[in-house]
C-alpha cells in the first residue's frame, strides 16, 4: 500500500523512535504472580523490528509512566540504553532525550495509546498511535496503526520508517544472503 505524502515527510527526518511500553509494547495487560512479581508479554516482531532499525542507524527509546524491573530486562535484550521509568510528566523525559541525542523535534517519532502522551505526541515530529489507542489520541496524530499495542504495531511503525528513509532494501539484504 502506498503511504501518503505527508507521512514520508514526516517520518522521512526520524533519527529517534520513542516508544511508550504499556500499550504500545504491550497489550496493556499487567500480570502480577502469586509473589506479587509483575510478568508484560512482547511481541517478538516487534523486538526483532527494533533491533532492524537499531542496525539501520536509527535509534530507540523507552518512556513509561510505570517502573518495572521487566522493563529494565527487556530493554537491556534489546540494546536501548534511553530508559525513562517512572517518567510521570513524560515530557520532561522527552525533552532530556532531546537534550542527550542532540537532536530536534522533527526528528522524533513517537508511539504511545492514551492521553498521557499527548503531550509528547504534540511535540515529536511524527505521532503515532497504536490501533487500540484510546479515540482522543487517535484523533490526534500523524498516523494510526493497523495493528494493535503489544501485537506488532511497533514493528509495522519501524518497517515503514525503514521503508520511507529508503533502509528496507539494505536490512533486508542481511536476511536474503
Amino acid at each position: 500500500m502506498p503511504v501518503k505524502k505527508a507521512i514520508v515527510e514526516k517520518a522521512l527526518p526520524v533519527k529517534l523512535l520513542i516508544l511508550d511500553v504499556d500499550g504500545v509494547l504491550t497489550d496493556g495487560s499487567i500480570i502480577y504472580n502469586d509473589r506479587g512479581e509483575e510478568t508484560k508479554h512482547f511481541h517478538v516482531r516487534d523486538g526483532h523490528g527494533i533491533k532492524m532499525l537499531k542496525r539501520a542507524g536509527i535509534d530507540c527509546a523507552l518512556i513509561t509512566a510505570r517502573s518495572s524491573d521487566v522493563v529494565f530486562h527487556r530493554a537491556r535484550d534489546l540494546g536501548i540504553e534511553l530508559v525513562y521509568q517512572g517518567a510521570l510528566d513524560k515530557v520532561k523525559a522527552y525533552e532530556d532525550i532531546l537534550k542527550k541525542t542532540r537532536l530536534a523535534p522533527h526528528e522524533t517519532a513517537y508511539v504511545g495509546d492514551d492521553v498521557v502522551d499527548m503531550a509528547v505526541l504534540k511535540r515529536a515530529g511524527f505521532s503515532v498511535a497504536v490501533s487500540d489507542a484510546v479515540e482522543e489520541v487517535k484523533e490526534r496524530v500523524d498516523y494510526v496503526t493497523e495493528m494493535p499495542g503489544g501485537g506488532g504495531a511497533v514493528r509495522e511503525v519501524v518497517d515503514l520508517i525503514l521503508k520511507v528513509k529508503g533502509l528496507w532494501d539494505e536490512v533486508m539484504d542481511r536476511y536474503l544472503d
